[in-house]
């Protein structure tokens, strides 16, 4: 399986070359916090990632003014992310049987910014309006998009917080390992900049949600020692996954080859990831194992890295016992992106997994922006000095979420 298109529609980022620069060069989309009035919210919330002056008519210049007219800002974004992958990948509908076609989105709460703006402004009579049944759906975003690219596989949306990329990455592997479908999009979209969402992270404590405001692009320091928790983020990015036999018959470029996914529940705390490293080694060990790759064969490791202490002193301890006895400089090296885009949970792995897939295409691992000074709980190899080149033979990509969930994803080089 290999991923042959990426569409990106991120904060200053409305392409995959966009995309690549500002990830490899570690170049923070982070920046002050303008969606809502904190100070008037009396939060301590200062800097996201933030999508300012969408216009979708570049990316969707078929699409009927009158229907766009009755779509949201969040449902747009994310149809611009499909359009976008599907014109990366090169595809035709003409070309592809329809039918072959699906189309899989992740997002942890769906359409929240429009709930919050619908009972807001107009209060009970917002749901009075024959739009509002588009707007309120967590799946529009897929299946809007699937309309409008004319693809009628298997369509639909899960929402499972921060693994749900990974595991929609999963399903998609299915659908083509099975033989239901010869192309599959796969995508996330995550609008979470409302202060409601900053409460319930506020709420679990200090350390979780960023409070810095004097320096807005260094909030998120994952593995650093004066972290300070993550900033929010949103937008919508999409993969283009076929089967390399299909891909190679039609002439695609191929970005890297996917080799397989795995998920678990770890069904022990709710909102603690395994702090031993023990589980998540066994998981990544289980995938290795599927495709007849161990533990020295990885190269990399692309990180959930959300800046929480729990969540780097969790993947620190997991590389320790997928290693022990090894010392820092032998260890493969790792990297996060939340930095650049903030955190955007059900998008999350789907970032994880363009920036691993470009990563390997490109020869080069994606730094850890704002990291200076190294945790000693984290001592690994972290990538943060700059973009590093190097043959990445085996990826790895780690997604934690609540739940008491976690999710893996292998990549290695498309031949």
């Amino acid at each position: 399986m290999v991923i042959t298109g990426i569409g990106a529609m991120m904060p200053m980022s409305f392409s995959v070359d966009d995309f690549w620069d500002r990830v490899s060069q570690g170049r923070s989309a982070v920046g002050p916090l303008t969606r809502f009035d904190s100070e008037a919210q009396g939060l301590p919330v200062h800097a996201a990632a933030q999508i300012h002056d969408f216009d979708h008519r570049p990316f969707l210049p078929g699409l009927d003014p009158r229907h766009a007219a009755k779509y949201t800002r969040e449902i747009t974004i994310a149809m611009s992310a499909a359009a976008e992958a599907w014109r990366d990948a090169k595809l035709e509908i003409g070309r592809l049987d329809p039918l072959r076609v699906g189309i899989l989105m992740s997002s942890s709460r769906g359409p929240l910014d429009w709930w919050r703006g619908a009972l807001g402004a107009r209060g009970h009579e917002a749901f009075a309006d024959v739009r509002a049944m588009f707007h309120g759906l967590p799946g529009c975003p897929a299946t809007l998009s699937a309309i409008h690219l004319g693809v009628r596989g298997t369509v639909s949306t899960l929402s499972n917080a921060c693994v749900g990329g990974h595991q929609a990455i999963g399903f998609a592997l299915n659908e083509i390992r099975s033989g239901t479908a010869d192309v599959m999009l796969i995508g996330g979209h995550e609008f979470p900049i409302t202060p409601e969402v900053a409460r319930c992270y506020l709420a679990l404590g200090d350390g979780v949600l960023s409070a810095e405001r004097d320096e807005p692009h260094r909030a998120v320091r994952p593995y650093s020692h004066d972290r300070d928790g993550f900033a929010l983020g949103e937008g919508s990015m999409v993969i283009v996954l076929e089967r390399e036999s299909h891909a190679r018959e039609r002439g695609a470029r191929c970005y890297a080859r996917l080799l397989g996914a795995r998920t678990m529940n770890e069904a022990a705390h709710a909102t603690t990831m395994d702090l031993t490293g023990e589980v998540t080694a066994a998981l990544i060990r289980r995938l290795l194992a599927d495709h007849g790759r161990v533990a020295e064969d990885v190269d990399y490791f692309c990180a959930h890295g959300t800046a929480t202490r729990y969540n780097d002193i969790a993947e620190s301890r997991a590389l320790r016992a997928l290693y022990p006895g090894r010392s820092t400089d032998r260890l493969p090296p790792i990297s996060s992106n939340k930095p650049i885009y903030g955190h955007t949970f059900g998008l999350a792995g789907i970032i994880n997994v363009a920036a691993t897939g470009l990563m390997i295409h490109h020869r080069r691992i994606a730094p850890t922006a704002n990291l200076t000074e190294i945790d000693p709980e984290c001592d690994h190899d972290h990538v943060f000095e700059g973009p590093r080149d190097a043959d990445i033979e085996t990826a790895v990509s780690l997604s934690f979420a609540f739940g008491s969930q976690t999710a893996v994803v292998a990549l290695e080089p498309a031949s």
